[in-house]
């Protein structure tokens, strides 16, 4: 990473594990990380912001006869990115102790599966097993999943492919296939 972002100069894994952690940009190696990414100007010549347009592409793994639904995965309220500060406060983890499947009603109807029973949730990368949750505001055909819990590791299903233009993975969209958990 450090040979795309200059704001990662500075900041060593030797470092990292001295100080526990060290924010970025950074100006110098005995120096604090900046609190603010870009205070006054972006790193670039002229110190502004290149916008660029983009067009929606469609996504790499398209839904199939074999994976006919869509993955999506994201934060929750009381847990976000890994969980790392957020699964330490007990207040937090008692209102979510564990990762749940997020459905529509009539897609737990299609697959036979009452809420808080599990189901299996598979992709051409792997499969987890987690308590299926009714939700009202998901559509059908798609299947939510926190990623915030190492248990449950959403991630491992998740599609790789980047971006072409800005090389960010398809962590929000993956053909999946879902099944009642075997008893």
């Amino acid at each position: 990473m450090k040979q795309g972002m200059h704001s990662l100069d500075h900041i060593s894994w030797e470092r990292l594990e001295r100080e526990g952690s060290v924010t970025y940009p950074c100006p110098a190696e005995d120096a604090p990380g900046a609190d603010v990414v870009f205070s006054d100007a972006f790193p670039r010549a002229g110190g502004r912001a290149k916008f660029s347009p983009t067009r929606p592409l469609p996504p790499d793994e398209p839904v199939d006869a074999d994976y006919p639904t869509v993955l999506t995965t994201g934060r929750l309220l009381e847990h976000w990115h890994t969980g790392a500060m957020t699964r330490r406060s007990r207040v937090l983890d008692d209102l979510e102790p564990e990762a749940a499947a997020s459905l529509a009603p009539s897609e737990l109807g299609r697959l036979g599966v009452a809420p808080g029973e599990s189901i299996t949730i598979a992709t051409r990368r792997g499969t987890i097993t987690l308590v299926a949750r009714s939700d009202p505001r998901m559509p059908e055909g798609m299947v939510f999943v926190p990623f915030a819990f190492v248990e449950a590791a959403a991630n491992l299903l998740t599609n790789p492919a980047l971006d072409p233009f800005g090389k960010i993975p398809e962590f929000k969209y993956a053909a999946c296939r879902l099944s009642p958990a075997a008893s």
